[in-house]
């Protein structure tokens, strides 16, 4: 039996780090590989490697300037270290690039892009990326939070501009707000957003969208699964299901994790299975089953792993 869900990673994502200590490190990818494995649901997955994006399709979402500013600095910074300067070049106070950043940028938006070309093919049935840098704090011509390139955001305007989709839907269940996300397709109503984030928290500003293609849900710390159940249920799956997406993207963030202390939310691993289902199921009515899921954040490594596994139990239904 052929193996229906993608998992696309690169080596390049685990050479990009912000120093010693920072929470998004690669060693969360190395606790979701171990986690598959000790699961057996490795051995479900067909297991692809990521190309790098291209920077024509980058710019589908993002800015000239932004994408240069971007390699300029990792030139500069490749130049300093020979010369026996610093090895990071600071962003902001949380973000930093190292001479791998760009590389694995490129890995982490080129997986999401070659995992929409492999669902829109019909040779997967959904795909799960499992890359860093995340994207979701993207915005068009700024990085920050951890997030260079938009990995989700770039997808989505690829399967518009390049497979001729009318109709794409982002879910986001990070516990931060995707502000770079909605920076990016605020009122483009080819895309649908939705949401739900920790408020008032890192990024400010999610409880103040207005554009009529989001669906943002401010939710209070200490929030736990069914109050997020029922959120879904009122106000999610009612707006997906009047759209009828002809694929759905999740930026699958999973910080909301009541072991996770960059968030105080209290979700656990069949929280995720059960938005992953009814995610799923909307997909499977409207979008001939197609899912493109990106991980974003994530950083109790042991939570992350479990996680990712219960999501990716409902994608890949074993």
């Amino acid at each position: 039996m052929v193996n229906k869900t993608g998992y696309f990673t690169h080596p390049d994502c685990w050479k990009h780090e912000m120093g010693a200590g920072h929470p998004e490190c690669p060693e969360r990818l190395s606790a979701i590989e171990d986690r598959l494995l000790a699961s057996g649901l490795a051995d479900a997955l067909d297991r692809r490697e990521a190309p790098p994006a291209s920077l024509t399709d980058i710019e589908l979402a993002h800015g000239r300037m932004h994408v240069a500013a971007l390699r300029g600095l990792t030139d500069g910074l490749r130049e300093e270290i020979e010369a026996g300067g610093p090895t990071h070049a600071q962003i902001d106070p949380d973000t930093s690039l190292n001479v791998h950043t760009w590389d694995a940028a490129l890995r982490a938006a080129g997986a999401a892009i070659a995992a929409t070309d492999a669902v829109m093919a019909g040779e997967l049935e959904n795909a799960f990326c499992s890359v860093r840098p995340p994207g979701h704090h993207a915005c068009r011509d700024k990085a920050m939070g951890f997030c260079f390139f938009n990995n989700v955001a770039v997808a989505a305007r690829y399967a518009l501009e390049r497979h001729g989709l009318k109709r794409v839907a982002i879910v986001d269940f990070d516990v931060h707000h995707g502000n770079g996300t909605e920076d990016i397709i605020a009122g483009d109503q080819r895309i649908l957003m939705v949401s739900f984030f920790q408020h008032p928290f890192y990024p400010e500003g999610g409880a103040r969208s207005h554009a009529s293609n989001l669906v943002n849900l401010p939710v209070p710390a200490y929030t736990k699964g069914p109050q997020v159940r029922e959120l879904v249920e009122a106000h999610w799956l009612p707006r997906l299901e009047a759209y009828k997406p002809e694929l759905v993207f999740i930026s699958a963030g999973f910080d909301a994790h009541r072991e996770d202390d960059m968030g105080q939310m209290g979700l656990v691993e069949e929280d995720y299975a059960w938005m992953t289902q009814r995610i799923k199921d909307i997909a499977v009515r409207h979008a001939h089953g197609r899912i493109v899921s990106c991980l974003e954040g994530g950083y109790c490594l042991d939570a992350l792993g479990r996680s990712v596994e219960a999501h990716l139990r409902v994608l890949a239904d074993v």
